[in-house]
């Protein structure tokens, strides 16, 4: 292949032991007109970034995987072929680590591919540096095993912050975790010398069953950095301005180490990228509307809202980067911002797909209606209206019972066939104060009709199993 290459190498000294586990040697292919690699090096990080004029086509498998888990057992769980200590933390499930390498981000003509592409070639084509090379580069092939370290400490998350726990997250163990969003790589890549760049990938967390939630989707991150001299080039009196001052405190508008004229440049920078991304995917005409919120690692920070069909939905979260976990990650010097978005609620708004079990299909009558020439016109039309089958069950609780317990327990034991399930009943005994649920279990399968028969053998394997599982009391 006849190609023009520029490599960029950057290397940084003193990289975590966790930045060892994350970037042994990864391969980061794309169709698009450029790959990246980063690997380690006598003890440093190593960034490659190779960009050709010609692009070519990649070809991604689904991996076998040997997860030899058995619930309540195995000392040890294999995950990609490494073994991984079990204990009182453990979360982790069959279903669950099924889905691990599948990496539907990296499926070619899958929709969760298509908007990643959509919005890695906006990026490609907004920002480009000097020498006209895209000034953003991807990583989105990851792992999603994760240190928690890596997930919750390196993005400032409090130790007593409501998203560490147990019962909302994959943990492998106390100090491992399937990762429960792309944050969990910024540290490490910033501290890789990293300004400007996008990483997709698969995240996982405890969740309800319905329509909208799945325990894996997938998320797109992003991360702009600013020196001074970016920042100020282009104001006049530029040079005069300060990224930080002294002696300030934290407000609503600004952290406590920045200069307000340094925040609102960035602020504006960063609203007019995701406006002018939104409109990219949705049309120039799209209403939005920013709206204020906290997340623990930017502040000030922000939720973009469009009205579709008539309606205001969250797409996605941003804010400035807490100067902090700049610092920690050998950025000090610089300012920056970063965005989060969910890509498998834009693929079901953009392209009409109602279920989101559906982006697991295997069915070629799902998959083949995005194999064409131009997928961002295609609405998905159903290929079933199977009937629902409807099983309650109802249990009496013990003191640290966790609903999302029950919903990986029921996704472990039925799978996809499930479409919700539903708590219909909460009670309270008036005498001995023992609290009661019961549950609708809505069974639904987009290939086939369910039969009464097959469904009360899942139901009954349910009851049989659920109470030395979860040591609840069926009723």
């Amino acid at each position: 292949m006849a190609a023009t290459r520029l490599v960029a190498e950057v290397l940084i000294n003193r990289v975590p032991s966790s930045a060892c586990t994350l970037f042994p040697k990864i391969l980061l292919p794309s169709s698009c007109s450029a790959y990246h690699h980063i690997h380690l090096k006598h003890n440093r990080c190593v960034l490659h970034q190779t960009y050709q004029v010609q692009s070519r086509s990649v070809h991604f498998s689904v991996p076998s995987l040997q997860n030899k888990l058995e619930t309540g057992h195995d000392a040890e769980i294999e995950i990609l072929g490494k073994q991984y200590p079990r204990d009182d933390f453990t979360t982790v499930t069959p279903k669950i680590l099924s889905r691990v390498g599948v990496s539907l981000q990296n499926q070619n003509h899958h929709p969760i591919c298509l908007i990643k592409e959509r919005i890695r070639d906006f990026f490609y084509t907004a920002f480009l540096n000097r020498r006209g090379n895209p000034l953003f580069s991807i990583y989105d092939h990851l792992s999603p095993i994760v240190t928690t370290a890596q997930n919750f400490d390196s993005v400032l998350v409090p130790q007593d912050h409501i998203t560490r726990k147990k019962g909302d997250n994959y943990y492998i163990n106390r100090d491992m975790m399937l990762r429960a969003h792309t944050s969990a790589h910024q540290h490490d890549l910033v501290q890789c010398g990293l300004d400007c760049f996008l990483v997709a990938g698969d995240v996982y967390r405890r969740d309800e069953i319905d329509s909208s939630h799945y325990p894996v989707f997938h998320q797109m991150e992003g991360v702009r950095l600013y020196t001074k001299h970016e920042l100020f080039e282009k104001c006049k009196g530029g040079s005069h301005l300060e990224l930080f001052e002294a002696n300030s405190a934290r407000t609503d508008l600004k952290q406590e180490t920045h200069t307000l004229e340094a925040v609102k440049l960035v602020e504006h920078d960063l609203k007019e990228t995701l406006i002018r991304c939104t409109q990219h995917l949705f049309g120039k005409d799209i209403e939005t509307q920013w709206v204020e919120t906290t997340f623990p690692f930017t502040h000030p920070s922000w939720e973009l809202e469009i009205k579709f069909h008539g309606e205001w939905l969250e797409t996605l979260g941003c804010g400035i980067m807490e100067q902090q976990l700049l610092q920690s990650a050998g950025a000090g010097d610089k300012i920056g911002y970063a965005f989060g978005l969910g890509l498998d609620r834009l693929a079901m708004l953009l392209f009409d797909i109602p279920d989101i079990r559906l982006f697991w299909s295997t069915d070629e009558r799902f998959i083949s209606q995005f194999q064409v020439e131009d997928p961002t016109s295609v609405k998905f039309k159903p290929f079933s209206s199977y009937p629902p089958v409807y099983q309650d069950i109802a249990f009496w609780l013990p003191t640290d019972y966790e609903s999302n317990n029950f919903y990986d327990f029921v996704r472990t034991m039925a799978g996809d066939l499930v479409e919700n399930v539903q708590l219909i009943d909460d009670f309270t005994h008036p005498k001995t104060n023992r609290k009661s649920h019961c549950y609708r279990i809505t069974y639904r399968s987009m290939d086939k009709v369910l039969t009464l028969e097959e469904i009360n053998q899942i139901q009954d394997r349910i009851r049989e199993q659920v109470e030395g599982e979860l040591s609840v009391q069926v009723r």
